[in-house]
Parts: structure tokens; C-alpha cells; sequence
């Protein structure tokens, strides 16, 4: 747009789907990279993403006694320090108040509109994102210069198929809330993550017959190791060489837990660092005290019974699916989307798209540690060279395929492994990025 000699740039107006933790990071970010022209839109009637809890079925949150996996001081915003009263291991109700105060202490409410659902964000040809919406008002549609996502990957259920039928009840853990629904009945939990630990331990202590069924070995560990939170200790670690880090984390595991075969499970293969770990102390003691009976992989359903690989059979009323997400973007075309969601996407420190200069992912990692302080650096990256005050690499094809060829650790080959990363590694690859792509004389500007 011009007007005599002068010229005047439109600045970028920028869509950003989802808000979250990784969602507010981003706008926060965009702020003070100076663009102002932003819109965020997320579904909820909150800010806070799965971390606000919720009974409404179908809609993916924490449970009602969720804690942190990750410790307080390697979890809270780089910027934003967690108040200094909350414990190692926050409650999702202190979390919620946590990411209100952030909101508001950056002044990001004015950024977002709630209750609003993203139906489709298309490319059109002169390369701008259109943006249909849904809210209470009607559909509606607005074109944005940028699209950054910031949905997560914890909401479309992953479910495996078994020969013959289950004639009981099933759901997803997307659908679990609390523990009291089961009081009196007999109980399978299928899934060794986090949430299928946490929920066969909190089930356990209301139903008549609790079992938990891992396809094969898990790495649980206690939430405290000699006083210290869990991923206190990994930093630690890492100043050893790095050759002699997944030896000693084996033999200090074996230390702390023991031997598998005491809690009845399969031993796990490889190393701690390789395969992401369930932090779970409650969990260890459930099985030590059998008031969780470990069950290897299912084999078929028979009615009610469900049969296991190892030949044994059992009759359950109830099966909790706790068996991770499947990666989508609902709002995305396949032709954006471009790639196999169960394995590592081609995305450049996991959020620039190797195609289009003006899409980013924000929080598609799963990090040894927190996702978020590691997704503010990703948003700040995305914010820069949105602004023009770093630069896209010109040779991204060759940086992402060395990406894909030589991850942190060799990460078990699996697709809940598929967006792993080592959070203190991947630090350093975005610090290093921001370092490197930097242009000096506009920064100075």
C-alpha cells in the first residue's frame, strides 16, 4: 500500500489454533516480536488446554487427581517461575491456576476466542491460509498471512483390534474422570504409560479386581530418586560422557525398583533414556502389593473373558483402554499433512513445515521432561521469522532429513517413540537455531 513516496507494509496477521500452554506461549511470543494482528481459537470455554479438568465425556483432560510427571522447576515457563509454595509434583487445579496467571500477566486473553472450533484452514493459491470457524454465532471465515498449530496430540483415541468380541463395557482413558464409577467391579487397564498407571492405581482402590496388561516391558520409575524428583537426577546424569548415560541409567533403575520379575512384569529392553519412561511411584506399590495384577499382552476376547498370551484367562466387567492417541489434524488436508502420523514428521526442529514458510507446529514433541518451556522456545522461533528478524534456513531439506537420521538417542522404534526428544538436547537445538539464524542488522533495528 503506498500514498505519495512513503510506503506502508501491511503487518502479518497471524491464526493460531489451540490454547493451551503452547498456544499462550505462542501468542506471548508473537507480542513481543510485535505483531499484534493475532487471533487464537480453541474449542474450550477456557484457556488452559487438557490441563483444565472436565467431566464432559469425549474431551480430552486430565483426570481429577492428576499431578505433573515432570518436576515443578524443569516443568514452569523460562519467564513465568511457578509460585514457590506449590510442591515437586503441581495438582492439574494448581496448573490451571498457574496458566490463568500466566494469561493474564502477559495480557493474552484479548488474543483468544473461546468456545470456537476450527473446521478448515486452507491453503489458497496466492499462498494465505483461509480459516472456517464454528462458534455459538454461526461459521464464519477470515484470512490470516500465518497459521500456527498448537492442537496437541492428545485427543483422537488410539485403539488396538483384537480377534472375537468384548461383551462388557470399554472406553478410552480420554473418557476417564475419576476412580468412583468402578467401585465393586472387575477392572482390565490395557496400556504401561502414564495415564494407564495412574488410572489402574487410582481403580484399585474401588474395585474388587484390578488388573493392568502391557504387551511388554515398561521402564517404571518412582517419582523420587535419593530425595530428589525423577528428572533432577537425568540432569545430573548427563554430565557423564555420554556413551556410559544409558548404562548407568539401566543399573540405577535396576537400584531403585529392583528386579521386574517381583512386580510381575516383563522386563523392559534397552535403556531408560530410550524408551519414554512412566513415572509413576504409585503404581510400583499396587503391583508389589497385588492389589494390581500384571497381565502380559491380550491375545482375543471371548464374551466377558479376555485370554492373554501367556495362556491365562480372566472375566472382567470393565476395560479401560489406556493405549495412547493417534496424531491428526482434522483441519488439515492430506495434501499439508503430508506424511505417515505414526512416524517422525518432517518438520524442522519438530514445527517448520519443509514446504510452506508459513505454517508451524508448536508442542509436536514429546519430550524426556516438559513440553512447554521447550515449545516457548519453538514459538519464538516461529515469532521471529514471522517478524523478519530471523531467518527461515534456506537448506531445510538437508537439516531435516539429518534431524530424522540422528535423534537424540536411538529412541525405541515405535510410534509412541515417534515425536520423542530429549528435552535438555532439544533445548540446545532451538537455542543453537535462534543463535544461528539471527540477522544481525535488522536485529539491531
Amino acid at each position: 500500500m503506498t500514498e505519495g513516496n512513503a510506503t506502508t507494509v501491511r503487518p502479518p496477521k497471524v491464526c493460531v489454533i489451540g490454547a493451551g500452554p503452547c498456544g499462550l506461549a505462542t501468542i506471548k511470543n508473537l507480542i513481543a516480536a510485535g505483531i499484534g494482528d493475532v487471533v487464537c481459537y480453541d474449542e474450550r470455554d477456557v484457556t488452559g488446554g487438557n490441563w483444565v479438568f472436565s467431566d464432559t465425556g469425549g474431551r480430552s483432560s486430565v483426570y481429577e487427581t492428576t499431578h505433573l510427571i515432570s518436576s515443578r522447576r524443569l516443568t514452569e515457563f523460562e519467564d513465568y517461575p511457578m509460585p514457590p509454595d506449590y510442591p515437586d509434583y503441581p495438582s492439574h487445579s494448581q496448573m490451571r491456576a498457574y496458566f490463568d496467571a500466566y494469561a493474564r500477566h502477559f495480557d493474552l486473553p484479548r488474543f483468544v476466542r473461546l468456545q470456537t472450533r476450527v473446521e478448515a484452514a486452507r491453503l489458497r493459491p496466492d499462498g494465505k491460509w483461509r480459516v472456517r470457524v464454528s462458534a455459538a454465532a454461526g461459521k464464519s471465515e477470515q484470512v490470516f498471512d500465518h497459521l500456527i498449530v498448537c492442537s496437541g496430540h492428545h485427543h483422537t483415541p488410539l485403539l488396538p483390534d483384537y480377534p472375537g468380541q468384548f461383551k462388557g463395557e470399554t472406553l478410552h482413558s480420554v473418557d476417564y474422570k475419576r476412580a468412583a464409577p468402578f467401585a465393586g467391579k472387575r477392572v482390565l487397564v490395557v496400556g504401561g504409560g502414564n495415564s494407564a498407571c495412574d488410572i489402574a492405581a487410582e481403580i484399585s482402590r474401588v474395585a474388587v479386581r484390578t488388573c493392568i496388561s502391557m504387551r511388554r516391558g515398561y521402564w517404571l520409575m518412582p517419582k523420587h530418586i535419593l530425595g530428589e524428583p525423577l528428572d533432577h537426577l537425568y540432569a545430573w546424569l548427563r554430565v557423564l560422557p555420554r556413551p556410559i548415560v544409558p548404562v548407568v541409567s539401566r543399573a540405577l533403575a535396576r537400584l531403585v525398583v529392583g528386579r521386574w520379575a517381583k512386580y510381575g512384569l516383563q522386563p523392559p529392553q534397552g535403556a531408560p533414556i530410550t524408551m519414554h519412561p512412566t513415572v509413576n511411584t504409585a503404581i510400583l506399590a499396587a503391583l508389589r502389593e497385588r492389589s494390581v495384577v500384571p497381565r502380559v499382552g491380550i491375545e482375543r476376547f471371548d464374551g466377558a473373558r479376555v485370554c492373554f498370551r501367556d495362556g491365562a484367562s480372566e472375566v472382567f466387567d470393565t476395560i479401560v483402554w489406556a493405549t495412547g492417541f493417534r496424531i491428526v489434524f482434522p483441519f488439515l488436508g492430506s495434501d499439508i499433512v503430508d506424511w505417515d502420523t505414526a512416524k517422525t514428521p518432517p518438520l524442522y526442529l519438530k514445527m517448520m513445515h519443509r514446504r510452506l514458510p508459513n505454517l508451524f507446529f508448536i508442542g509436536l514433541f514429546q519430550p524426556l521432561g516438559c513440553i512447554w518451556r521447550l515449545a516457548d522456545y519453538q514459538a519464538r522461533i516461529a515469532a521471529l521469522q514471522i517478524a523478519g528478524r530471523i531467518a527461515r534456513p534456506a537448506d531445510i531439506e538437508t537439516r531435516l532429513e539429518q534431524e530424522v537420521r540422528s535423534p537424540h538417542w536411538r529412541f525405541d522404534a515405535t510410534p509412541r517413540h515417534a515425536i520423542e526428544v530429549d528435552a535438555h538436547d532439544f533445548r540446545r537445538d532451538l537455542l543453537g537455531h535462534l543463535q544461528e539464524a539471527s540477522i544481525p542488522d535488522r536485529l539491531a533495528a
